[in-house]
């Protein structure tokens, strides 16, 4: 890829040195002509004009444009700057006269002589030049393909690497509490049989986890889900991991009790709607605080927020917020905001966005009751 940008950057240089040395050098010579024809026009003598415009002649067949002069028979009386020498009456020549107006329209005189002209070898300078800069043109555009392959090939690493720590973040949790439970068993702490109970809790999580990932690239699924229920599973999973001794963070969930029923996929939406809470959950770490979740019915769908009262997102990350990558954490690898957004959006036909608050941050997803057909 810096090869080829250095060779665009070279084959620019020599273009505009090219098309410089050849305006400079015609320059030049146009400036030489007319001192000379005015030199002559000015001169008392009666043949300064007619010396001038000799020298004029001369100067013009010295810059290679090629010269044919035909008489009222249309014979050829004298040439300058033929491509290769010819007789004046062979029919080589006649053909090159023919050649020549089609490029340039012929000259006649009062003399009855006819002046038939070529195109200056500049023209072959010029082709050069737009050749090197059609290379260039091609060169950068090989080098734009190259960098914007380059660009996807880092940032599906960088979601695959992400998809690889979100998953083990999601099992890590489930398998953590597991172990807990086996070590309380083990000490007799408590009763096999609520210790049965959070075993089976756990092990739902883990199923949920692994059919989650399993849904990613699947046809989305077109069933009747309440969103109330889902919100609900959300915070009854978050309020027994919450801290509860040193920063105390507590979850609060906010709706009428009415069912709130979309269209949708109940297993990605929770899936959405975890992230956003484990969003908040993180912004209050190290701090405390309190993380509202509500879920408002509205005449053509239904909105879940989660608001926290942490210090809010910075401005400068606002516009990436969701992109992959996107992460004010120093371990974080950006990737629950991104996938909600999918979640909300690709499956569910929603919008997922941040919306104004006083402090903190509030996300907001809104769903329509009819998801669009997948």
């Amino acid at each position: 890829m810096w090869v080829l940008a250095a060779l665009a950057a070279m084959l620019t240089l020599v273009s505009a040195y090219l098309t410089a040395e050849h305006l400079t050098d015609d320059a030049r010579r146009a400036s030489e002509l007319y001192s000379r024809v005015f030199t002559g026009l000015a001169d008392s003598a009666e043949t300064g004009a007619t010396d001038a415009l000799f020298t004029l002649a001369k100067d013009i067949r010295r810059q290679g444009i090629p010269l044919v002069i035909t008489d009222a028979r249309g014979v050829a009386t004298d040439t300058a700057n033929l491509p290769r020498p010819m007789a004046l009456d062979s029919p080589e020549l006649r053909a090159f006269v023919t050649a020549l107006d089609r490029e340039t329209p012929a000259l006649s005189e009062q003399s009855e002589r006819t002046v038939h002209v070529g195109a200056p070898p500049v023209r072959a300078q010029l082709r050069l030049v737009f050749a090197l800069e059609l290379a260039t043109v091609a060169g950068l555009a090989g080098v734009a393909v190259l960098a914007h392959r380059a660009s996807v090939r880092a940032a599906r690493d960088r979601v695959w690497v992400a998809m690889a720590r979100e998953s083990a973040h999601q099992l890590g949790t489930p398998l953590t509490s597991l172990a807990g439970w086996i070590d309380r068993l083990r000490d007799g702490a408590d009763g096999p049989e609520e210790i049965a109970g959070h075993l089976t809790g756990d092990y739902e999580r883990l199923d949920r986890v692994a059919r989650r990932f399993e849904r990613i690239g699947q046809p989305p699924r077109r069933d009747s889900v309440d969103v109330a229920a889902v919100a609900d599973a959300v915070a009854t999973y978050f309020r027994p991991r919450l801290p509860t001794l040193a920063h105390r963070v507590t979850l609060e969930l906010r709706s009428d009790g009415a069912p709130a029923e979309v269209q949708g996929d109940a297993l990605l939406l929770e899936w959405a709607v975890e992230a956003l809470v484990r969003n908040a959950v993180d912004a209050l770490a190290g701090r405390g605080g309190a993380i509202e979740m509500a879920v408002v019915n509205e005449p053509d769908g239904v909105v879940v927020t989660v608001t926290d009262d942490g210090p809010g997102v910075p401005r400068a990350l606002r516009h990436r917020l969701f992109t992959a990558g996107a992460t004010t954490k120093e371990r974080g690898w950006g990737l629950g905001l991104a996938l909600a957004r999918r979640v909300v959006e690709e499956v569910h036909g929603g919008r997922l966005t941040l919306e104004p608050s006083a402090v903190g941050a509030r996300f907001a997803i809104r769903l329509p009751r009819e998801s669009p057909a997948g």
